[in-house]
């Protein structure tokens, strides 16, 4: 990463003000400012996140606000309502309220002295989905977005369901929320008034899972928010970007199919981070990318943006299996326009654990043998499956599949004698029978090496009674052969030469999404089936542009210290007496000190997820938060615990909440509630 301290533009930062909104609440902001604003206004780049403008996220804030400020713009970071140092309440996710004070803090952006009435917005995660669901209400001054690591889709690409199939993620994530939302404000620009409005908070919050648990299906409250029911309401251009190591990556490529305004595509082999803090890397220069892009669309300034490809996409070599990678050999690569026309969906059979193209179907007039094969998969089959999005910290990206592709059907083509190279979503067609009325498919596709390593490429899920749809699930008929299809996670992947291409079917994807009631056998008839994949050609000479971005380059870093060491474990346990296994993660941020405000800041993460071998009905998950903040005298500590157990027929949530001042607890509250199974 280049540091640069030199910028066009002088700045100066405004720490705090009040942004009012019309129901009286008052949301906290802070501002990097170009000094000749004051006389000159300049354009207004909003991100909109609840996740501590002051403290959680001053470090990555410190590296490119005043970046993009620099490059003559009024950059603004806003805590949502409920977080940080601004007033109110949040209990949940992209609610109207949270979209609705956004609309207010961008027309009061546009009114300020020194914004000249046009705004844009960025946003990583949370500010990814605000900034685009933001775009589809039109506010008036908004004229362009960037967004990185979204989704348009809330239901069937988000942490919370996959194919009908209940994520663990939908757990975890809600950890994080529910202590996101039980922090405290800061005295030091809140005043005596914090303690009451921490008392608030902690009075007003429920354990978010709840809420999410009691939809299981696609109805209106997913489609709230979720862009893609009516993406033309999206009329202001849009630079969108992901990597493939993230949840996240579809909906850069939904988002270039669908929308119909200018827009730009790029991916990574990135986990859930900007595309300049890239890991694995190759990180690029993404600021000076989203400084043009916000130049032509908020300044006019006429420099090619609008000229380039659809997408930019990072063509990964093949590598060995491993759970973290520094960097990921490849290339970029560019699509003119998305859905490629240059790129052939290709079809290969299914035989006797075999992938077939069409001239092996029948060799020389003979059918090759492709009898029905059945598997009913251990519930160990996804400990090595890594998690739906990556972070990166601990490592967290599949290992060998070999050990999971022994609970698994195997069909895999023979050596291949050329390379291919993949880009885009590969789907697979099952003609299947099952023995249960609610069953699930995992579909994962590799790269074998010819030492026999399995490197996961891409993965897709089915609750097989969403086969129809995420609207009107319906049971399976026990016994009776019906065809479905998943589609995987989009990717860009190279197999060399040597090779082959592995398809993976299992019953069970444990821990990355939860199991079934109940074991059931699940019959493939390969005669039926059909994998496809999107294949792009390999090019016989050098890609051009092989090289189209920058170094990486940011602002320096905030002034910080570590006065505790971070702390992170990914580790898999099997007990051969009682035949439980688990997987237990830690993620310690240790305490960081924030030189400039004199602030220490704590937070640790704990997850826990078991099974016994055999019991569907044994799996539990746990996710358990400490946040601590101290400055002087002044103390405080939330502790969130949320635990998931389930019968054939319900879920069963467990949560408590703990505040602590000065090792006094002042608050604490214990929830136990149960929730219909709704065929999942």
């Amino acid at each position: 990463m280049r540091v640069v301290e030199t910028l066009p533009y002088e700045i100066r930062t405004e720490e705090h003000f009040w942004i009012p909104m019309s129901d009286g609440v008052r949301l906290a902001g802070r501002a990097w400012l170009p000094v000749s604003s004051e006389i000159g206004p300049v354009p207004a780049v909003l991100e909109y996140l609840p996740y501590r403008r002051r403290d959680l996220t001053a470090v990555r804030d410190s590296m490119h606000h005043p970046y993009i400020a620099g490059h003559g713009y009024a950059c603004v970071r806003v805590d949502l309502r409920g977080t940080g140092d601004s007033e109110g309440v949040l209990t949940d996710e992209y609610l109207e309220r949270e979209q609705q004070d956004a609309e207010e803090v961008l027309a009061w952006l546009a009114e300020q002295p020194w914004c000249d009435g046009t705004t844009g917005m960025i946003g990583l995660s949370w500010g990814g989905f605000a900034a685009l669901q933001v775009a589809a209400r039109r506010p008036p001054s908004l004229g362009a977005i960037v967004i990185t690591s979204f989704t348009d889709d809330r239901y069937d690409d988000d942490f919370h369901y996959m194919g009908g199939c209940l994520l663990s993620d939908n757990l975890a994530e809600a950890g994080t929320t529910f202590a996101a939302g039980t922090c405290p404000p800061d005295p030091m620009t809140t005043g005596d008034r914090w303690r009451d409005m921490w008392l608030e908070r902690l009075e007003a919050n429920r354990p978010w899972v709840l809420e999410w648990l009691r939809h299981q299906r696609r109805d209106e409250y997913w489609r709230h928010a979720s862009v893609g029911e009516d993406p033309e309401r999206v009329e202001c251009p849009v630079l969108a970007a992901s990597g493939w190591a993230d949840g996240y990556s579809n909906a850069v490529l939904r988002v270039l199919e669908n929308l119909r305004v200018p827009r730009r595509g790029l991916i990574g082999p990135w986990s859930h981070r900007y595309p300049h803090m890239g890991r694995p890397g190759p990180a690029i220069g993404y600021l000076q990318e989203v400084v043009r892009w916000l130049d032509h669309w908020l300044k006019g300034v006429e420099n090619g943006v609008d000229e380039g490809p659809s997408l930019w996409a990072w063509m990964q070599d093949s590598v060995r299996p491993a759970t973290s990678y520094e960097e990921r050999p490849g290339r970029w690569v560019r699509e003119d326009r998305w859905p490629s026309p240059g790129i052939e969906r290709t079809g290969l059979g299914l035989g006797a654990y075999r992938l077939l193209t069409s001239d092996e179907l029948t060799p020389n007039g003979n059918e090759v043998p492709r009898g029905p094969l059945s598997v009913s998969s251990p519930l160990t089959v996804g400990q090595f499956a890594g998690k739906w999005a990556s972070y990166n910290a601990p490592p967290d990206l599949p290992y060998d599949q070999r050990e999971e592709d022994g609970g698994s059907l195997v069909f895999e083509t023979a050596v291949l004698r050329e390379p291919v190279e993949i880009l885009g979503a590969a789907e697979v067609e099952l003609d299947v029978s099952v023995d249960e009325p609610v069953a699930m498919v995992a579909a994962r596709l590799c790269d074998v090496a010819p030492d026999g390593a399995a490197t996961r490429v891409t993965y897709g899920l089915l609750n097989l009674t969403h086969r129809n749809g995420h609207a009107e699930p319906e049971p399976m008929p026990p016994g009776e052969r019906q065809r479905v299809r998943v589609v995987l996670n989009g990717v860009a992947q190279a197999f060399p030469a040597g090779h082959r291409i592995r398809l993976s079917v299992s019953t069970s994807y444990w821990p990355l999404a939860w199991p079934p009631p109940r074991p059931f056998l699940l019959t493939v008839h390969p005669e039926n089936s059909t994998l496809t994949l999107p294949v792009r050609p390999v090019p016989t000479g050098e890609e051009p542009d092989p090289r189209p971005f920058e170094e990486p380059e940011s602002t320096p870093e905030i002034a910080t210290s570590r006065h505790e060491t971070p702390e992170h474990s990914w580790s898999v346990h099997r007990d051969m007496v009682d035949t439980r296994s688990s997987l237990e993660i830690v993620k310690d941020g240790g305490i960081l000190h924030f030189d400039g405000i004199d602030l220490d800041v704590g937070r640790r993460a704990y997850e826990h997820y078991e099974s016994v071998a055999g019991d569907f009905t044994s799996t539990k998950g746990e996710s358990t938060w400490t946040m601590r903040f101290a400055r002087g005298d002044w103390r405080t500590r939330t502790e969130t615990h949320t635990s998931l157990e389930c019968t054939e027929t319900v879920f069963r949530v467990h949560a408590t909440l703990d505040a602590y001042e000065d090792e006094e607890r002042i608050f604490s509250r214990q929830w136990t509630e149960t929730i219909p199974r709704d065929l999942l």
